[in-house]
């Protein structure tokens, strides 16, 4: 027994030292430090003849130490020792191709695809090598030699992933839907490995070679599963109205599941695209004969009303309860007509009443949650802020690490924040960086960077005050109001960083109001004070879509999308402003001939 442990015991250090010396070996190669490297993987490969990363690593060593003989002695005695390693093959005649000896390079190439005839066990091996050394054909023709030669080996993804590193597009969609066709299976894996090519932009080359080959696909062989991979597309090119085509035939083919037309009417709503969001609930409930789910339907359209300032909100929300009462089922509906009551009816106090009475019918602390939350935003709005940060305290408290803890974290740190309480609101912000929702996390973020960039330094006043105010008036809707601190934050602290955000915020105020020649005048001065601030893209976008929706004048508009095109390729605007400028200028109904 003694025995055995102390032979597990030396195993185990072996297998550490050895494994510490592989790390020191890679951390000299990495620093191009040779010669070091070149001494570890001797000593690795010594010990672990048949470990091909040392044997890799040692005769890249030697070919960046120019020590081409070393490698060739190396491979052919261990050719002549293991005839059946092909693979090694490939390794002697990129040893070759190294020194610009093609002729032998190729022979070698040759044989390690030979080898395959006599045994496929290395087939993968071989590829694999081919494609490390960017011999992308070979790999091809190595996996697909092994295929022919076994009708049970499958490597119809790695020869679909070269295609793609070619830019064989076409090759490379027409495996990954022939692999679906075999094989449904496939279809999540396939979606994962396409994506990598697949944009928001439906005139991205890739994009449109996979929507035809899907077409040609489904003209030939009928799926359903054509239908989901459309709907896929057209969901990630943000053309919800066609994924819904696809959807509704998916369900009136076999009555399945409204969950996906579900989910594409959340996504679509969370683009703001709520003509097809709502399109996506209206099928949901004149299909659905689920009460739960037709009221979740529900709950959108209301919130697609208030988004869209429709004028007959109220009645809508009172047809719905007088349709499925105002009980525990219906609580997330109350809470989003409390909203509506305080935000765009200007009533806080039957706000509250509301809320009050769903609290009675809450069964859960997640439940309770919600509604607390939105007691707290009213309380807010109502200047109530020490009443709003207990509730929100009393969520952080009750649901820790939820991610309804975060957003009550953020409402702490954003009041904190219009009270003029700034050392407090980075404190939560702080924590909130990490948060699990990207979407709380980013508002984290730019509310620190709103605070850290312009701080009072040396007790001079910096605007950040009047501005946490004009961010209250706006989250009261006091839109006039507000854009009259902004205005005054611009006239007395020229020349500080923060007159750029109040000039933009300013204006992105007055496009609300639809006074668009003030906000174009503003957006022009943020590119004009800083032509390189962090600002200037979201100014051209923003004039842009000015120009391209509210003013009608696409041919201008195309200017700013050019500007962002041409100057900001790294902006979070440019797929959409590339995809726009393309639709403006291929119509020439939308602009003047030139």
């Amino acid at each position: 027994m003694k025995k055995l442990f102390l032979l597990a015991f030396l195993s185990i250090t072996s297998l550490s030292f050895s494994q510490n010396d592989y790390l020191l070996g890679e951390s000299y190669y990495n620093e191009e430090a040779y010669e070091k490297a070149l001494q570890v993987f001797k000593k690795l490969h010594s010990k672990s003849p048949f470990n091909t990363a040392y044997l890799r690593r040692l005769i890249s060593c030697y070919q960046e130490t120019s020590q081409f003989s070393e490698v060739e002695k190396l491979l052919l005695t261990k050719l002549k020792k293991n005839p059946k390693y092909g693979f090694l093959y490939v390794y002697l005649g990129y040893n070759y191709e190294r020194q610009q000896l093609k002729d032998l390079a190729e022979k070698k190439y040759a044989l390690a695809i030979k080898s395959i005839e006599k045994t496929g066990a290395y087939a993968a091996i071989i590829g694999r090598t081919f494609k490390e050394y960017n011999l992308l054909d070979r790999a091809v023709l190595a996996y697909e030699k092994a295929m022919s030669k076994n009708e049970n080996a499958n490597y119809n993804f790695q020869i679909a992933e070269i295609y793609g590193e070619k830019g064989a597009f076409k090759k490379m969609f027409g495996a990954y839907i022939d692999l679906i066709d075999k094989k449904e299976e496939y279809f999540n894996l396939v979606q994962q490995y396409a994506s990598k090519y697949i944009t928001e932009d439906s005139e991205n080359e890739a994009n449109v070679i996979f929507k035809k080959t899907l077409l040609i696909k489904s003209s030939s062989r009928p799926k359903k599963v054509w239908n989901s991979l459309l709907s896929w597309l057209f969901t990630i090119q943000k053309e919800y109205g066609k994924a819904l085509i696809q959807e509704k035939a998916l369900y009136l083919r076999n009555s399945r599941s409204l969950i996906p037309i579900f989910t594409l009417g959340k996504i679509a709503f969370e683009n703001n695209n709520y003509a097809a969001a709502k399109e996506c609930f209206d099928f949901i409930t004149q299909t659905s004969s689920l009460i739960g789910e037709k009221i979740n339907a529900y709950l959108y359209i209301a919130k697609i009303a208030v988004a869209t300032n429709n004028s007959k909100t109220e009645i809508l929300f009172q047809s719905l309860f007088d349709e499925f009462g105002k009980k525990a089922r219906t609580i997330r509906l109350q809470v989003v007509y409390a909203d509506f009551l305080t935000f765009s009816q200007n009533n806080p106090e039957k706000a509250k009443s509301v809320l009050e009475n769903a609290l009675l019918f809450s069964s859960s602390k997640f439940e309770r949650a919600r509604i607390k939350l939105k007691l707290g935003d009213i309380l807010v709005f109502t200047g109530k802020y020490n009443k709003a940060l207990r509730y929100f305290s009393q969520i952080q408290t009750q649901l820790k690490n939820h991610e309804l803890a975060h957003l009550a974290r953020f409402k702490v740190a954003q009041t904190s924040y219009f009270k003029g309480d700034f050392t407090w609101a980075k404190t939560q912000l702080k924590v909130l960086k990490n948060a699990t929702s990207q979407l709380i996390a980013n508002d984290a973020v730019a509310l620190f960077l709103t605070i850290t960039d312009n701080e009072p330094v040396d007790a001079i006043p910096s605007g950040l005050a009047q501005y946490s105010k004009a961010t209250l008036l706006e989250f009261q809707n006091k839109t006039q109001q507000a854009i009259d601190t902004l205005r005054s934050i611009s006239l007395h602290y020229k020349g500080q960083p923060i007159e750029d955000e109040a000039l933009f915020k300013q204006a992105k105020l007055l496009i609300k109001l639809g006074k668009f020649e003030a906000a174009i005048a503003n957006l022009k001065k943020v590119i004009s004070l800083n032509p390189k601030g962090i600002l200037v893209d979201d100014s051209y976008y923003e004039l842009a879509e000015l120009y391209n929706n509210s003013i009608k004048n696409p041919e201008k508009a195309t200017e700013y999308y050019q500007k962002i095109i041409f100057e900001h390729p790294a902006s979070i605007y440019w797929i959409a402003a590339r995809k726009k400028y393309r639709k403006i200028r291929e119509n020439p109904f939308l602009i003047s001939k030139e």
